[in-house]
């Protein structure tokens, strides 16, 4: 996908040399329609330069600060010099990603996909999210409820968070925390029973979020949250040892949940 419009005095843009000048270098923009702009030699590299061509050659993938847009005229002036080594990795990553959002936006609705359709979706997913990338991402964390808002039909959700979740990496956190749970009443073990499949989440646990539930050592349970982010996971955490604890005094035993390790035997 690429924009209609114009870049912004201030951007840094993806672009591709396509003809180098004793003047300067001409770059096709890879994110933009039909824009080409140029980099004077002065902008190239910082100092005298004696040939352009010791400091790039056509083909270069490049990313460039916009220095000036003048519409009428179609002309883009663009640096090359004003773009450190941390900016240019960071803007090459995010258009990788813009990428990658493009080949899901093919697979999720389809390679003849009119454009008008596919460019309502995207900038429904840029509107909520920012990118394209970014809209998929939290497709995949959060499922239908991250496209809540948007204009998109049932159908069309649904086929972007299928896609997001078996395309998109998400890195997730790990927590750990540990419950005792004691029964001296007549449910006995049937009652802890109990108190670990509310630990559980009885089916409740958010698709995003992986929880399990060990036994350690008399009286204490391990339970182990992945989730995509540690403010989900505590919470999830915290909710799971609350549904144990509640559900062991339910029938008149104890519970305690605790951050650190107990007992000394598996």
């Amino acid at each position: 996908m690429k924009y209609s419009g114009w870049p912004d005095p201030g951007e840094l843009v993806v672009g591709k040399i396509d003809e180098i000048e004793d003047f300067g270098v001409f770059v096709d923009l890879e994110e933009y329609q039909d824009k080409r702009g140029l980099i004077h030699i002065s902008e190239v590299a910082s100092g005298w330069i004696k040939n352009v061509r010791d400091h790039v050659r056509e083909g270069q993938i490049v990313v460039c600060k916009v220095l000036d847009v003048d519409e009428s005229h179609e002309q883009i002036d663009l640096s090359l010099k004003d773009v450190n080594d941390h900016q240019r990795s960071d803007k090459i990553q995010e258009w990788k990603n813009e990428q990658k959002a493009d080949n899901w936006m093919a697979l999720a609705l389809g390679e003849d996909v009119d454009d008008e359709i596919y460019t309502a979706i995207a900038n429904e997913l840029i509107g909520a999210h920012g990118s394209l990338y970014k809209g998929f991402k939290q497709a995949a964390i959060h499922g239908e409820e991250a496209l809540e808002g948007t204009d998109l039909s049932d159908d069309e959700i649904e086929s972007l968070v299928e896609t997001a979740r078996e395309n998109v990496s998400v890195p997730y956190v790990n927590v750990t925390g540990y419950v005792d749970l004691e029964n001296a009443s007549p449910s006995g073990v049937d009652g802890i029973r109990e108190a670990l499949s509310a630990a559980e989440g009885n089916g409740e646990v958010p698709d995003e979020v992986n929880l399990e539930v060990s036994y350690v050592g008399a009286p204490e349970y391990r339970i182990k949250v992945k989730a995509p982010n540690y403010k989900t996971a505590e919470s999830q955490l915290e909710d799971s040892a609350r549904r144990a604890v509640a559900a062991i005094e339910s029938h008149g035993g104890e519970g305690e949940y605790h951050r650190e390790r107990q007992t000394d035997d598996e």
